[in-house]
């Protein structure tokens, strides 16, 4: 017994040291030449946490016409908020806010495993989580997955406790929470609805599956979440944001597929995308989902393994429906595929010890290799892009020209490492022509080459001069950020009128 305690010290010593390490080099850039190429490490911290940038910066949340995605996902840039007003506007202070969340969702999982297995099974679950490479790269950038993650997994411990309450009173307190839990969810990011099955089914448990308990408790669940939500939107959002509220549907509406074979295709790259995350243990987990169907029915008596297998499959099939699976979208798949391993194996070990010992060995093997690429991230850390955000900015600082705005899709990003007022050349409520005629930036920042489009839309008003460029980051496509001077052409020769009829201002 003494040694089960030294063990359980010494492990639970080196995940905390293993999260430690979560904190090094946090300006670096996501690691270059991995084997995620997801566009969100140039654009999604600025953007997603916008709201509060421009809040301490400017004194306004919100510029009319650029890209403002606050209107409809308030929480993350809400507590980003709270933290700059601590530490100012910081590419730091806000990475060190999603590795808070993160240590949330080290101890949610810990907890979670826990409710139906050992203390063993829960700190290999911890192990499994803090040890992965895919997730020390996303858990590092301030995006709004993390965070989602987090209300995901803090409403389902909620409702798997929701029997061992004493009272009705007990009872409706952890209703409400978790509703009001699912509407933080959707206020995070807006595809937590495709999380919903799983967590409809927890409630369906601690219901016991008794129809009307369940709905009794689905109705009281529901209105905390829907009361919140509609609150927000009834009484802030359409009355004053209602055209940046329904832009962000807008922009990220992507092209279908028109045919039987092409769904299936982007279903098919959809499932493929969990590989990401880690392929021994997507392996694994469907190996114990077969099991699961031909020999150990006893799988589906575990909670926790039939609501992570409907949360991973509700958003894979997010990914496939969207047709734009991209490798940040499965940091919320990569919890559930977990919790699914941790749950299958430690069923294993208890009925049939040989087939638990087996999955134990994949997943120390998988262990293994994740901390061999998590200890090379580690080891050569870059900073590429806050070199290159820099070099711009000390760029304009010493050739002024006129208004010193950026224009740039990178611009958000730019502006949290180091406050270079920014508009969004791709994404805002007013078309580009009028967006550029209204706030006139003096700078135009670009990836590698000029988008014929936008170079139309920039030539209604500018001609534009190259300055300067930046190598950054490790995509062929874009590693070169390129600086233009904007140069007013005189007032006979802009024609940007006709686009700013079109345009006839939603967005206003």
């Amino acid at each position: 017994m003494k040694w089960t305690r030294v063990f359980t010290f010494v492990w639970i010593t080196a995940l905390c040291l293993l999260y430690a390490v979560h904190l090094l080099h946090l300006r670096a850039d996501f690691p270059n030449f991995s084997p995620w190429m997801d566009y969100s490490k140039y654009t999604d911290e600025g953007w997603y946490g916008s709201a509060a940038i421009r809040h301490f910066l400017s004194g306004s949340w919100r510029l009319p016409g650029d890209f403002n995605p606050g209107a409809a996902l308030p929480v993350w840039p809400l507590l980003e908020g709270i933290v700059f007003r601590f530490t100012g506007v910081s590419l730091v202070a806000a990475r060190l806010l999603v590795l808070v969340v993160f240590a949330g969702n080290l101890l949610l999982t810990y907890a979670l495993v826990r409710t139906n297995h050992t203390r063993t099974m829960a700190l290999l679950g911890v192990t499994l989580v803090a040890s992965s490479a895919f997730i020390f790269a996303f858990s590092r950038l301030a995006i709004l997955e993390p965070l989602l993650v987090f209300w995901m997994l803090l409403s389902w411990l909620l409702t798997l406790r929701l029997p061992k309450a004493l009272s009705a009173t007990a009872r409706g307190i952890m209703l409400a929470a978790i509703g009001f839990l699912i509407c933080l969810e959707i206020l995070t990011k807006t595809t937590a609805i495709f999380l919903l099955p799983a967590g409809m089914y927890l409630l369906w448990y601690a219901a016991a599956y008794r129809i009307r308990v369940f709905i009794r408790y689905a109705a009281a669940v529901g209105t905390a979440a829907i009361l919140p939500w509609a609150a927000y939107f009834f009484l802030i959002v359409r009355p004053h944001y209602l055209s940046d509220y329904q832009y962000l549907f807008a922009a990220n509406r992507w092209d279908l597929p028109t045919t039987a074979g092409g769904w299936i295709m982007a279903f098919w790259w959809a499932l493929h995308g969990s590989l990401w995350m880690d392929g021994l243990i997507c392996l694994l987990a469907v190996a114990l989902l077969i099991l699961s169907v031909v020999w150990l029915r006893g799988f589906w008596k575990n909670p926790l393994f039939v609501a992570s297998l409907l949360a991973a499959a509700g958003y894979i099939f997010f990914t496939g429906w969207h047709n734009n699976p991209q490798p940040r979208y499965y940091l919320v798949v990569a919890f559930p595929i977990i919790l699914i391993v941790c749950a299958g194996t430690g069923l294993l070990l208890a009925k049939h010890k040989w087939a638990g010992f087996a999955a134990i060995a994949v997943i120390l093997i998988s262990i293994g290799l994740n901390l061999r690429m998590m200890a090379g991230f580690l080891r050569h850390p870059e900073y590429t892009f806050v070199n290159a955000a820099n070099g711009v900015t000390d760029y304009i600082d010493q050739h002024p020209n006129g208004n010193r705005l950026l224009l740039s899709i990178s611009g958000s990003n730019i502006t949290l490492i180091n406050h270079l007022p920014s508009i969004c050349d791709d994404f805002g409520t007013y078309d580009l022509p009028y967006r550029i005629h209204t706030y006139q930036p003096g700078w135009y920042a670009a990836w590698n080459e000029l988008d014929p489009g936008t170079l139309e839309d920039l030539q209604t008003q500018y001609s534009l001069q190259q300055v300067a460029e930046f190598h950054a980051f490790d995509d062929s496509d874009r590693n070169v950020l390129i600086l233009y001077k904007l140069l007013p052409l005189p007032a006979n020769k802009q024609h940007y009128q006709a686009a700013m009829e079109e345009t006839a201002n939603a967005g206003k």
